[in-house]
């Protein structure tokens, strides 16, 4: 176990309370409880940080990924949990990811569209979560379909039934639960990325601090912590990354 020496402490939560920014846009990470509190893997997480840090929690929550990391980036919370991506990675110092999960695309039942190759083309339309890593990731390699942004990664289908959408991309957990639930949709059969999750902290705030947070993560993997959580809150369609 890596030392908190006090310079390191100093980094990684300034103020003397750990604030963590906690995103409600994937359902894979976080959710509210019954009483309105977070739950999730993520959750489980930030305590067991704070537990290392012998500090207290607070909890900031949002409900998209692009407001969570703006957070972290702004210096209103100490870290986060978020998806890799290079756009982000030009504020955000990334651990190594705690788990996988992937990427897919949804159509309707009668969609002519069966495979990923088919969606980057002239006059299809793609819904996706605002600033997502998806989106970010969509954004870069769809050269011909356009990106049709919803409000959250949640609203996705939504938006993608309301406005008569060719696609709908999102993280598979959630886009099989929609298509169980609506019924006439079927993904295809193929990701078309692989979301890695990771915790993510300012880079302002120094390769120490990171360099510390990289460690934990590598901890909470190898003790079985990530994967008790997985287990306990159900997580389906996801794997522990190595």
């Amino acid at each position: 176990m890596a030392i908190v020496t006090p310079e390191i402490l100093a980094k990684l939560a300034p103020g003397g309370c750990l604030r963590v920014s906690i995103n409600y846009g994937n359902p894979i990470l976080a959710t509210q409880d019954a009483a309105g509190q977070p739950q999730g893997i993520s959750v489980d997480l930030a305590r067991e940080l704070a537990v290392a840090l012998a500090l207290p929690l607070e909890f900031l929550t949002f409900d998209a990924a692009g407001k969570a990391v703006a957070a972290v980036a702004l210096g209103e919370a100490d870290v986060g949990f978020f998806a890799v991506d290079p756009k982000r990675g030009e504020e955000i110092a990334f651990t190594a990811p705690y788990i996988l999960i992937e990427g897919s695309y949804l159509v309707r039942v009668d969609s002519p569209i069966q495979t990923n190759s088919e969606v980057d083309n002239p006059g299809i339309r793609v819904a996706v979560g605002t600033g997502s890593a998806y989106d970010l990731y969509l954004t870069r390699e769809l050269k011909q379909a356009e990106i049709v942004r919803g409000s959250t990664s949640p609203e996705v289908v939504n938006t993608f039934l309301r406005e008569g959408l060719d696609v709908a991309a999102g993280v598979k957990p959630q886009l099989e639960a929609d298509a169980q639930r609506l019924g006439g949709l079927r993904l295809l059969s193929e990701n078309f990325m692989v979301i890695r999750q990771a915790m993510g902290i300012a880079k302002s705030r120094g390769p120490e601090a990171a360099g510390w947070l990289d460690d934990f993560i590598a901890r909470m993997k190898r003790n079985g912590v990530v994967a008790a959580a997985m287990r306990r809150h159900g997580i389906q369609g996801a794997s522990i990354a190595e």
